[in-house]
């Protein structure tokens, strides 16, 4: 199966030929299969943001190849906006981008200027925000009546509702309170889930990632450090550690166990995986 998305040798420098100069990405390989889940973490300046705006085409590479379905998306520049209908990105704290006077027009935004017909966009509208989670009497509140967990729902929906074949996230549950976190996360599972869209997750929480992805990728430094499972990422939670980067609390649990002297699988996540090699140790002990 080929990717539907494929970063080759990607370098990124701002400030080129000043002393500011630097790579907020450097030689970075990147690639998100069909209807995969992606998990994408890091420090602050690891090169997340500038990574994920080169997926579509909102920044140009200094150096290297994006491409779409086999295709460089910079092939044909004049054509790099149909690239944005087909990869989807939703920025960190994306409410403070709506600006209509209704609900039903700021989601309605991004399909209208795909040229799609009334009745398109209106089935559009409603798909996108039943998906989040949002009731038909909010379609014609303003977005500005709505708490701050609604108004990011009304933003993925405009985002969604362009139906791209991949969705990138940037920290979508920065912000909001522990419940919000967890509906947001729970309505991006159903989406990915019900539609089998390419999911593409940026988050600083390796809490967030290890609950949802099929894979993930750590950067450091402006390059790709880790890439894999959550297992296989998260039995390499040492090494994590002593980069600075978190682990799940779970496998923080796990690691203290070993310190300790039980033989204990190290690359556990989650609750149940923590619960099983513990029943599997006592089971070993009696």
């Amino acid at each position: 199966m080929e990717p539907i998305l494929r970063v080759e040798n990607l370098t990124h420098t701002y400030s080129a030929g000043t002393p500011f100069q630097r790579n907020a990405v450097e030689g970075m390989n990147l690639t998100v299969m069909p209807g995969e889940f992606l998990g994408i973490i890091g420090h602050t300046g690891s090169g997340k943001s500038t990574l994920i705006q080169h997926l579509n085409g909102l920044l140009r590479p200094t150096s290297g190849h994006i491409y779409l379905d086999g295709k460089d998306i910079w092939a044909q520049p004049k054509k790099i906006r149909d690239v944005r209908f087909q990869v989807g990105l939703v920025f960190q704290y994306p409410e403070y981008q709506l600006f209509e006077e209704t609900v039903y027009k700021d989601i309605a935004f991004g399909p209208g200027n795909m040229g799609l017909d009334k009745d398109e966009i209106d089935r559009r509208v409603r798909e996108g925000a039943a998906f989040v989670g949002l009731p038909e009497d909010v379609l014609h509140k303003s977005p500005f009546e709505l708490s701050g967990g609604q108004k990011r729902r009304v933003a993925i929906a405009g985002v969604i509702a362009m139906e791209p074949k991949v969705l990138v996230l940037d920290e979508p549950t920065a912000g909001l309170d522990p419940q919000g976190r967890e509906n947001i996360l729970a309505q991006i599972r159903a989406y990915h889930k019900s539609r089998g869209t390419s999911v593409v997750l940026v988050s600083h929480s390796m809490e967030e990632v290890a609950q949802n992805v099929d894979r993930i990728v750590v950067l450091r430094d402006a390059h790709n450090f880790m890439d894999g499972t959550p297992r296989q990422v998260f039995a390499r939670a040492e090494e994590l550690e002593r980069v600075g980067l978190d682990i799940p609390q779970v496998t923080k649990v796990a690691l203290a166990l070993k310190r300790r002297g039980l033989p204990i699988d190290t690359a556990v996540y989650t609750v149940p995986e923590l619960e099983r090699e513990l029943l599997r140790l006592k089971g070993g002990a009696v």
